[in-house]
């Protein structure tokens, strides 16, 4: 027998930018469905039409594709379970709701956000774990009709069931237990008629056949309430798994005092996305593999039973590695590609390999070539004070003598017959009359890279007058 298809899915709320956590989440989706041969579903969960705008929901959309996690359905993308916003398919949901009102596993909810408010705070100060004490749940027809008549909106509760043990196994954490006494009836339509998560999130991924889902282990506990409404609706649940945290290298959660903390951003400093995911693939999932990998390296090499529970550490360091590695794997044409937007547009196809050669080793990001970009064909030098220090020092017969040397093409061999010196004697006081710096890229390739005129009029400038 055929072993059934693995569905994924990413269900972001476009509320905001897409952080590293929800990027990672997507990724291990994205894999473990390419892994299997399956489907990878992007569902926009928009219920709260007031922290919905359209271009956080096309930002969402174009970071993932940036990405490369290609999703096989989605709003862009025809499926068998369209529409894939949540906003719309209030009618679907109207049919659920209408499904467990008949079966009377639901009741209409009036407690104000005050009054919630107050038995939490009262309940916390006994020392209880706060859940609502079911204040509507038994309320008499006249009764539910005299607040309505009130202006009261209700919500509508799920009957949690007494006495029950909610168990299922955890893709990462094992088996889980959970007591339905501690659970409480819980809202899953809101009084404006929306769906609250606890219920669309769940019945869209039984209607979409999502058979995995792996998220944030801070949904652990959501859990038990999505099996007892799938439950309720006859539907089978998928299997969750709840991945370890993402923090910072201090061990607190991952925040804007710990740098960039969205996928956008990484992309606006100039990170690739080969960095980025090769970043997230290792964190919170061990593997043997040290190298760069592709996606469809990276999905062979997913596997489920390594993933961690401890909290995993986003680290700027270790993706500047994976960046630096990307860039260490370019090919010459692509690194002229690459650094095209920082080169002059008067150079020559010469010019730019010469100069992208002479750089790419010392580069991270396009921008660190700038400052070198500025160097080498810049009019004006800026001098570091060690470097016009030890340029000072070597004497203007030694800068004389090398101006003298300079040919169409300048070559350090024949600078270095011309001045008589070796070693650090010879190249230091040379790179700092050229970059006006002691330290960056290989001398050879920068004065490959430099134009002669410009080769010869800095060394003049330290010449005898």
């Amino acid at each position: 027998m055929a072993e059934p298809s693995i569905v994924t899915r990413f269900a972001p709320s476009p509320s905001g930018i897409v952080h590293l956590g929800n990027a990672r989440t997507a990724l291990f989706n994205f894999l473990l469905a390419r892994k299997h041969a399956g489907r990878f579903v992007l569902r926009i969960e928009d219920t709260d039409v007031q922290r919905t705008q359209e271009p956080q929901v096309a930002g969402l959309c174009e970071d993932l594709a940036w990405l490369g996690l290609e999703w096989d359905e989605g709003p862009d993308r025809a499926g068998p379970h369209a529409p894939y916003r949540q906003s719309q398919r209030s009618a679907i949901y109207q049919q659920y709701f209408e499904q467990l009102e008949r079966a009377q596993l639901v009741y209409p909810c009036f407690c104000t956000s005050l009054e919630l408010d107050l038995s939490r705070r009262a309940q916390l100060a006994a020392g209880r774990p706060p859940r609502y004490l079911g204040t509507c749940r038994e309320l008499s027809a006249d009764e539910r009709a005299a607040r309505v008549a009130q202006g009261r909106r209700p919500s509508l509760r799920f009957r949690v069931p007494s006495g029950r043990r909610i168990e299922f196994e955890d893709l990462v954490h094992g088996a889980q237990s959970f007591l339905s006494d501690d659970i409480g009836d819980f809202i899953i339509r809101r009084e404006d008629g929306a769906a609250a998560f606890f219920f669309s999130n769940a019945l869209d991924d039984a209607l979409m056949q999502v058979s995995h889902v792996l998220r944030g282990e801070d949904h652990l506990s959501n859990t038990p309430r999505q099996h007892l409404v799938l439950e309720a609706l006859k539907m089978p649940p998928p299997q969750y798994g709840h991945v370890s945290l993402l923090v910072g290298q201090d061990g607190t959660p991952l925040s804007k005092r710990h740098g960039a903390t969205g996928v956008r951003e990484l992309r606006e400093a100039g990170y690739s996305s080969a960095a980025v995911c090769n970043h997230l693939f290792r964190l919170g999932h061990s593997t043997p593999l040290n190298q760069m990998l592709t996606l469809p390296q990276m999905a062979a090499a997913f596997d489920l039973r390594h993933l961690q529970r401890a909290p995993a550490h986003f680290e700027l360091a270790q993706l500047r590695h994976w960046q630096s590695e990307w860039v260490h794997g370019l090919s010459g044409e692509q690194a002229c590609a690459w650094l095209e937007p920082i080169l002059p547009a008067y150079l020559t196809a010469r010019q730019s390999e010469a100069f992208v050669a002479a750089v790419l080793p010392n580069v991270v990001l396009a921008e660190d070539a700038r400052l070198w970009q500025q160097i080498i064909f810049g009019e004006a030098l800026a001098f570091e004070e060690p470097a016009l220090r030890t340029a000072r020092e070597a004497g203007p017969e030694f800068f004389t003598a090398a101006a003298n040397a300079i040919s169409d093409r300048p070559d350090l061999g024949a600078l270095r017959s011309a001045t008589g010196r070796k070693g650090a004697a010879f190249f230091m006081p040379l790179r700092a009359a050229l970059t006006g710096r002691l330290h960056g890229p290989e001398l050879a390739p920068l004065l490959a890279a430099m134009p002669t005129e410009q080769v010869r009029a800095r060394l003049l400038r330290f010449a005898i007058r």
